[in-house]
């Protein structure tokens, strides 16, 4: 099947005329952009035009790449999430909870107050677009998730751990939490709220305990 012309773009005895190809680059620019809009103003706040005008470029444009507002953000969220750090660059301590505390280690704070504000404008999400809000949560979950994923599987090969746990559901309880204190309460989450709930709820899960009272 032949691809389908851009919008804007003619077929002239098979050749297009018009039409620009996208520029990875111009995204990025409007995708954070957009991640300042929201920082600053909320969801709900937040309006195409805003945008437009933030990252200087044509509303034409911005439609042709993003049809509507939640099109936009989900994207946005998904660049934030692509900054933090990939599965493979997950630190091998020797020690389940020493992985999570190289994992959770605080980014440069001026990074994770940015995001923070991003997390607490999209609190907003949850009534205006609930079908929206699920997706931004998964968004933030899943690469947590598959993190989480990945170390308990590295505990089971070195015999920290046993095999026979729920891994999937296990590897959800930490994103859950942290998204819902986030987006309806604007909470904050740092090294320290992440390890009490790692300390208190994932490492108990997979049959390790004596780490309540221990600090990092």
């Amino acid at each position: 099947m032949p691809p389908t012309p851009e919008p804007g773009a003619q077929n002239d005895g098979g050749r297009k005329r018009g039409g620009r190809k996208r520029d990875p680059q111009r995204d990025a620019v409007i995708l954070e952009a957009t991640l300042d809009v929201l920082a600053e103003v909320g969801y709900t706040g937040m309006t195409m035009d805003l945008v437009a005008a933030r990252a200087r470029a044509g509303k034409a444009t911005m439609y042709r790449r993003w049809p509507s507002k939640d099109v936009l953000v989900l994207d946005a969220v998904a660049l934030l999430q692509s900054q933090e750090p990939g599965v493979s660059d997950l630190l091998d301590t020797g020690s389940l909870r020493g992985d999570f505390i190289a994992m959770t280690a605080d980014a440069p704070a001026a990074r994770q107050m940015y995001k923070l504000r991003v997390m607490r404008g999209l609190s907003t999400v949850t009534n205006a677009e609930p079908e929206t809000a699920r997706a931004i949560t998964s968004a933030i979950a899943d690469p947590w998730s598959h993190a989480t994923h990945k170390l308990l599987q590295r505990a089971v090969k070195r015999g920290e751990i046993a095999d026979h746990y729920d891994f999937g559901t296990i590897a959800l309880v930490v994103p859950s939490i942290c998204a819902y204190r986030t987006l309806m309460h604007g909470g904050e989450v740092n090294q320290k709220y992440l390890m009490s709930l790692i300390d208190a709820l994932v490492l108990p899960a997979v049959g390790l305990t004596g780490h309540l009272s221990a600090r990092i």
